[in-house]
């Protein structure tokens, strides 16, 4: 009986490679690897007809919206924007947070709010909302133009520092439609 786990095991192994593939980076679109098999194409005169003709299929699926492009800076924004929502994992952004050191952000606070019970609303400079979540007092009012300094907690938590005061457990809020 000891054996089975063994070849339960064994095949478990053997696919780990597969997954950790699809788990990897996706391949390039279509249209974009045709592309780069044009670099394959040996006589320069249909290696440029061949160049010419999948950039005009590129140019076509680019303005069809079919392929998109980003460069690393509008993924890096783009990523920094989405910090505290939590999205499926669609791999268009890259990997974690920590793969581009987005584990914080900090910003200005642009509006606040107190609600009955005394915890705070933040809006930041780029529209983000946090809400706080715990009922930790702040030893000083927060103010509109104080900075605001968000990071990555445990358990997929979110603390803020006010003005370098003490940390509140926040929770990023989407804007009511």
């Amino acid at each position: 009986m000891r054996l089975l786990p063994v070849f339960v095991l064994i095949p478990a192994l053997a696919a780990a490679p597969a997954l950790a593939q699809e788990r990897g980076a996706a391949p390039p679109p279509q249209a974009l690897t045709r592309v780069f098999d044009c670099r394959q194409v040996q006589a320069a005169d249909e290696r440029l007809a061949c160049y010419d003709r999948q950039v005009a299929a590129l140019q076509a699926a680019a303005a069809s919206q079919e392929v998109v492009a980003y460069d690393r800076e509008q993924i890096r924004r783009t990523r920094r924007s989405l910090f505290g929502i939590a999205l499926p994992d669609l791999s268009i952004f890259g990997g974690g947070d920590d793969e581009d050191g987005v584990t914080q952000i900090e910003s200005t606070i642009r509006g606040l709010r107190q609600d009955p019970y005394g915890k705070y609303t933040f809006t930041l400079e780029d529209g983000a909302r946090w809400v706080q979540v715990d009922s930790r007092e702040m030893r000083a009012t927060p103010r509109v133009g104080q900075p605001i300094r968000i990071r990555r907690a445990m358990m997929g938590s979110y603390l803020a520092n006010v003005n370098n005061q003490i940390a509140i457990r926040v929770r990023r809020v989407l804007p009511a439609d």
